[in-house]
């Protein structure tokens, strides 16, 4: 069936040669001629086919080109455009090597895990500009917002992508010699628009978009900011900004979102009061009981009683003071970042599991396992695949590039 398919789908790729007369125009007004017929392999999800096209060269940019290639999407690859979909689908939920078998198995499409890599990341750089495009259409007010949105958060965080060497270099590590990862920033937006019967928030369905790569923290403040006016952030009635005590989250939080509501994720702000109780206490009795007064301080938003029992351990004889130091300047610094009581009163979510679960799923899952040492290009356009697929976007995507 593969066979027959093929054969009638030459037939009918074939039926137009891409002759478009003795010249043609060609990028910028030139005037290209023709020369002759040329035959190219293409391979597609139905099996090879033999494309045969009309060859022009242009004389003032002493370059050639088939006009038959730019209508079938074709240029430069021997690939269509419906197996570099499944190509770069697969390339970006599984590892290139184990990818390529699943290609064969499923589609009986014959490709080795190298090719599979060049086609992800070539794929994955379009989708990237394909999202970028659209996010400056927002940010020139070319999009129009459909209905008012009650509340939207905007999360974000970094997480550390095994990279090759060549990709440390000058960059020191923890544990002082040369680093041996890149911080990938992730985003994710998501909207709010009900709460459950105990006053919970409810995350809208399908709301939620990720952007990301291996970037400055201005650059990812940019690609943030222009993701934020795409999900239409001048119709919402309240924007709420969630992260972790990272310097560089709450600086773009003022830098770009400014009037909105800042959250220190709950759990985070736990593992600071933890840190005290193992530093102070050896009995994990006691560690449990004085966490447990801390939970509940921090509970009702009472962070300044949380300070103060910090700043009454770092007092007696001891006691880790500089560990006890560090945290009370934490907790001063994102004291109105901590009112939970006031936050989950107000309905608001108050913890950052979307984008902890989105660390997983679009960086962790696919660039983090054994073995894998990335270039920081190949890495972001496989994030780039990730973010569009796990956004709901992909689909926007591939009609994009049908209806170019």
């Amino acid at each position: 069936m593969h066979t027959i398919g093929a054969n009638m789908l030459g037939t009918l790729i074939n039926s137009d040669d891409g002759y478009r007369g003795v010249t043609t125009s060609h990028d910028e007004g030139h005037t290209a001629h023709f020369v002759d017929y040329r035959e190219k392999k293409l391979l597609t999800v139905l099996g090879e086919v033999r494309v045969k096209r009309a060859y022009y060269h242009d004389k003032e940019c002493h370059s050639g080109f088939c006009p038959k290639d730019e209508a079938l999407d074709i240029v430069a690859t021997s690939y269509s455009p419906g197996v570099r979909r499944l190509m770069s689908k697969v390339g970006a939920m599984r590892p290139f090597d184990r990818g390529h078998e699943d290609l064969y198995e499923l589609a009986n499409i014959r490709v080795n895990a190298k090719e599979v890599e060049r086609v992800s990341e070539m794929v994955g750089g379009q989708v990237e500009a394909f999202h970028c495009g659209q996010a400056e259409a927002a940010l020139s007010g070319k999009v129009i917002p459909i209905k008012a949105i009650p509340r939207l958060y905007v999360s974000m965080d970094g997480t550390g992508v095994p990279v090759a060497k060549r990709e440390t270099v000058d960059r020191r590590g923890k544990d002082g010699g040369q680093a041996k990862t890149r911080e990938a920033k992730l985003g994710c937006i998501f909207t709010q628009t009900t709460i459950d019967k105990e006053g919970r928030p409810i995350r809208d369905e399908q709301s939620t978009s990720y952007i990301g790569a291996i970037e400055t923290a201005d650059e990812f403040a940019s690609r943030l900011y222009k993701e934020a006016k795409r999900r239409e952030i001048d119709s919402v009635a309240e924007v709420c900004v969630i992260g972790d005590g990272a310097l560089w989250i709450w600086n773009i939080a003022d830098e770009q979102f400014h009037g909105a509501c800042q959250v220190v994720d709950l759990y985070h702000a736990r593992e600071h009061y933890w840190a005290v109780a193992k530093a102070c206490f050896k009995n994990k009795e006691e560690q449990n009981q004085w966490a447990e007064e801390r939970r509940l301080e921090l509970n009702n938003g009472d962070v300044e009683r949380v300070i103060k029992a910090i700043e009454a351990l770092s007092a007696l004889p001891g006691y880790d003071r500089e560990q006890c130091e560090r945290e009370i300047g934490y907790f001063e610094k994102n004291k109105e970042r901590m009112r939970y009581a006031d936050f989950k009163k107000r309905g608001l979510f108050v913890g950052s599991g979307v984008m902890e679960a989105g660390c997983r799923t679009v960086v962790g899952q696919r660039l983090k396992q054994s073995g894998m040492h990335w270039s920081v290009s190949g890495a972001n356009n496989i994030i780039a695949l990730r973010c569009s697929q796990l956004s709901n976007r992909w689909e926007d995507f591939w009609e994009y590039r049908a209806a170019a």
